[in-house]
Parts: structure tokens; sequence; C-alpha cells
């Protein structure tokens, strides 16, 4: 996330929570900093039970006006830094023993919210993230295409088969996909594509 994309965010009257990875070196070692051994002002655990055997427990903490190195660049844009702690524990059926596992990850916030808010914030995201990735990749087999020219004419095509389904009720689109490609008349039928 750079500088002009946050001020552009700032100018449309909106807010963002944006991931900081390792390509943003300077603003992820701020956060780490910001956040390293401090009790943050606010904090929310959540925890949820998953299938095939997992527990997940996300802690997130918040840090108001954080200190940054490149103060005159980051310090009118950013107000909060996200810390998220996500402990996985994986029950091992052939040792019969829960195996944990942690990762951190930093965002950083265009508007103070509470723990709460952003961990909602953020966990909306991840689902809209994984439901559009995941249908693609399973029912429209994208990554295994092997367009090379102009490939983003066929993201924008698929972009558009897949609204027009989901627009028209469609909760299987790999068997949508497949009904369409049987019967003509049923892909006349839908709404916004021809009347």
């Amino acid at each position: 996330m750079s500088k002009k994309t946050l001020e552009k965010v700032k100018e449309t009257k909106n807010d963002a929570v944006v991931q900081v990875k390792n390509n943003q070196g300077y603003l992820l070692f701020d956060c780490k900093r910001n956040a390293k051994g401090k009790k943050g002002n606010d904090f929310h655990i959540n925890t949820e039970k998953k299938r095939r055997n997992r527990i997940e427990t996300r802690v997130t903490k918040t840090f108001h006006n954080p200190d940054f190195i490149y103060k005159e660049k980051w310090v009118d844009l950013i107000p909060m830094i996200v810390q998220v702690i996500r402990i996985t524990e994986k029950f091992d059926t052939k040792d019969k023993i829960w195996k944990s596992s942690e990762e951190i990850s930093y965002y950083i916030s265009t508007k103070v919210f509470s723990a709460e808010q952003t961990a909602e914030i953020i966990r909306s995201h991840w689902g809209i993230e994984n439901r559009n990735h995941y249908v693609r990749d399973t029912a429209m087999e994208e990554d295994a295409s092997r367009i090379r020219k102009n490939p983003g004419i066929f993201v924008k095509l698929r972009s558009f088969a897949l609204n027009i389904m989901r627009y028209n009720g469609a909760q299987n689109i790999k068997n949508e996909i497949y009904q369409n490609t049987l019967s003509f008349n049923k892909l006349k039928k839908y709404k916004g594509l021809f009347n």
C-alpha cells in the first residue's frame, strides 16, 4: 500500500484496513516495533471450531497513534496499527495429540476502529476473497488457463459470467456452467443478459 493510494482513499472519504506484507519493509518494521511488548489500546479474542479437528483462536490488538520512522509519510494517514495473532490447534489423529501453530499478521487502518470491529472487517474481507478465488479456480479452472495473450480480457469475461450466474441465483457455479452448456435456452432466460 503506497502513500498515494491511502491519500486517494481519504480523498474519497472512505476508510481502509490493509495488510502490511514483507514488500513494505519499513512499514512492516514500524508495525512490529509499535506492537512489540505492548498491551495495545484494545483487544478482541475470537475462538472458532473448524472442520477436520481444528480450533482457531484469533487475538486482534489495536495500537493507536503509532510512531513511524518516516513520520512525514504516514503520520496523518495511519492513526491505528492492528496485530492479529492466529493460533491454530489441530488434532493429530496418528499421534493422538493436539499440535498448535502461530501466525502473526499486521494491518494498517485509516480510521480508529474497536478491536472487535477490526476483527470483523478482516474476517469478512477474507471470506469474500476465499469465496471468489475458490470458485474461479475450481469451477472455472482459472489457474490452469494457458491463455498468454491478453489474459485480462478473459478474466473480465469470467467475472462477467460469474456475476450473471450469481445475479440469477446460481448456488453451484460448476453445475450451473455444465447446465448452460447443455441448454442454450436456459442461458437465454438469464436476467440481465438478453433482457
